[in-house]
């Protein structure tokens, strides 16, 4: 309908261009906004007051003029001038009532678009170091990310969905060493287990699944690995140079074969119960990028060298810099160290640099909220090799707080204390985790309230939502109960006896949603189909309360029951970019 509204008003404006009442091409686009209260219709337009200084008349006065040119359009059935010069538009009931006839037809297709249509885009997400299993936190991260690629999608964008495996930095040596360390301690060695080290449970694990397969020969004496190396923390030492001392011991005892023996195993075992968590979380990827992969097939190096070539790169204490500070940033930063190893943030820019020559006309990264400054200096990495970086777009997730009997619950992978996202969605179910992680932009804080999720009270926004189309399902038991029946095509022809206010009301909600999609998509915003939802679900709760669907008439009856099935696969549709379920029965 806005794009009727708009029809009508670009040729009321094209009649006073030709008349002198306008000057031409005078470049302005025709905004149409939903009405703010019912008095005021069903939309309005301020285009009058946008062009009355060029049209050199007051607004309202040009207001009356463009209503005067309005062809005529049996879907308006009034058209008002409010306050300074507003045109409100009425719309007649069976403008909407098309939109039933329009849904049951189109059913799972109903609310795609074209917004995106001949555009690549590629969203990356969650890309956790896999040091440890995914907590409640990253569970946001993945909820929103998928959520957003499944909107571009339906609005037409060709989508790739990505997972950027870290596999190639020092927090995965770390992992490696601590798996090793607790391995140790299986062939019988003692000693004080590092402050760096990852502590939890798994590590244990991938332990114990080394040991078992590889018996004590890879065993050493402990005195021999800790001879020497700088104290730790609580012996008044820096547990960072500790750790790092570790890391190039195990290096050096072990030997390159059987390190990377030790540091593959416990990559494997990680990175394939972040895939299971992920999979049976409803979460997908069409690639799974290795950062290894970047070193090994030289893209690192090609990047490095772009970035010398360019006169963005220099040496100083034998190390290679970017000059970021060319670009407002604070300090220059390392790209290849002393020990001519390149830091994590000179595969970063290879990496993107890779993104960016697989022709996507966007990159969306979709990064913890701790890395904001982190966004400027690889825009200004891509700016110093020559590559657009306005293609690259980067969301902050702020991290999820998960709150149970009132009390916030830790999520600290290092310290092996926190709440994984499987325990989550064992307590919570997959529904209720992938619905409230949406309920708020990306950027904003988010209590995750665990006893809320669970509840089955019209409170809990999932349970009301799902219950909405169970309730739809119930409507058709019932109409079996009581010998009725139902003929669509008799509910089509009969649309017209939708009249009730509160009928009027469902409809044009459901008219909303192809618009609503394309307003979350553009704004990166899936909470606004989280928000949509809910809505729905209160406009069909409350209709369901004030009439009774399963009545004598047959032509109301079907047409009502027209209505309640195309709100059914509105919810649906909904339900389903969101990645949650629509039940039949609750």
């Amino acid at each position: 309908m806005k794009h009727h509204i708009q029809n009508l008003i670009a040729s009321a404006l094209a009649g006073l261009e030709a008349t002198g009442a306008l000057p031409p091409d005078h470049g302005v686009a025709i905004t149409i906004d939903h009405a703010k209260s019912r008095e005021h219709g069903d939309f309005a337009c301020n285009i009058a007051l946008v062009l009355a200084k060029q049209a050199r008349v007051k607004p309202r006065e040009l207001a009356e003029k463009i209503v005067k040119a309005l062809p005529a359009s049996e879907k308006v059935v009034k058209v008002e001038i409010a306050g300074p010069g507003f045109i409100n538009f009425f719309l007649a009931a069976s403008a909407y009532h098309s939109v039933v006839r329009e849904i049951l037809e189109q059913r799972e297709a109903f609310g795609r678009g074209r917004m995106g249509a001949g555009r690549k885009v590629q969203v990356e997400f969650v890309s956790a170091n896999p040091t440890g299993p995914l907590h409640v936190g990253h569970g946001r991260g993945a909820a929103y990310g998928a959520t957003l690629a499944n909107l571009l999608d339906a609005v037409g964008y060709q989508v790739h969905r990505e997972y950027y495996i870290n596999d190639a930095g020092r927090q995965m040596d770390i992992l490696a060493t601590s798996v090793w360390l607790r391995y140790l301690e299986l062939c019988g060695e003692k000693f004080d287990f590092p402050v760096n080290g990852y502590k939890g449970d798994y590590v244990y694990d991938i332990g114990a699944t080394l040991h078992r397969e590889n018996g004590d020969q890879y065993r050493h004496a402990s005195t021999k690995i800790f001879e020497n190396l700088p104290a730790d923390e609580p012996k008044g030492g820096d547990k960072e140079t500790h750790i790092d001392a570790l890391i190039e011991r195990a290096k050096s005892l072990l030997g390159p074969a059987v390190y990377r023996i030790v540091f593959d195993l416990g990559l494997k075992v990680i990175l394939d119960d972040i895939r299971q968590d992920l999979e049976e979380f409803g979460v997908t990827y069409d690639q799974w990028f290795s950062e290894r992969a970047l070193v090994e097939d030289g893209a690192a190096e090609r990047a490095v060298e772009r970035l010398k070539k360019s006169g963005h790169a220099y040496e100083k204490d034998g190390a290679l810099w970017f000059r970021s500070t060319d670009y407002g940033d604070e300090k220059d930063r390392v790209l290849v160290r002393e020990n001519g190893q390149k830091t994590y943030f000179a595969h970063d820019i290879a990496y993107h640099m890779d993104k960016l020559e697989r022709g996507y006309d966007q990159v969306i990264d979709i990064w913890g909220a701790d890395h904001h400054g982190y966004v400027p200096r690889v825009k200004a990495a891509l700016a110093a090799i020559g590559d657009d970086p306005e293609r690259l777009h980067v969301l902050l997730v702020q991290f999820a707080i998960l709150y149970k009997g009132g009390e916030r619950m830790q999520m600290s992978t290092r310290s092996g204390e926190f709440v994984t996202l499987r325990e989550l969605r064992h307590e919570v179910g997959n529904d209720a985790a992938r619905f409230f992680y949406v309920l708020r932009k990306c950027e904003q804080h988010m209590d995750f309230d665990l006893d809320l999720a669970k509840s089955q009270s019209n409170d809990n926004p999932v349970f009301y939502v799902q219950y909405a189309h169970a309730r739809i399902y119930s409507v058709f038991r019932q109409m079996k109960e009581k010998g009725f029946s139902h003929d669509p095509e008799n509910g089509n022809r009969n649309l017209a006896r939708l009249t009730e206010l509160h009928e009027l009301s469902l409809i044009q909600r459901l008219a909303r949603y192809p618009e609503l999609l394309e307003s979350a998509a553009r704004d990166r915003e899936p909470h606004q189909l989280a928000y949509y939802l809910r809505e729905l679900a209160y406009d069909f709760h409350t209709y369901y309360g004030a009439h009774t669907f399963l009545v004598e008439d047959a032509a109301l009856r079907d047409a009502r029951l027209n209505l309640i099935v195309a709100t059914r696969q509105v919810l649906a549709n909904g339900l389903k970019l969101l990645g949650v379920s629509a039940p039949e029965s609750m």
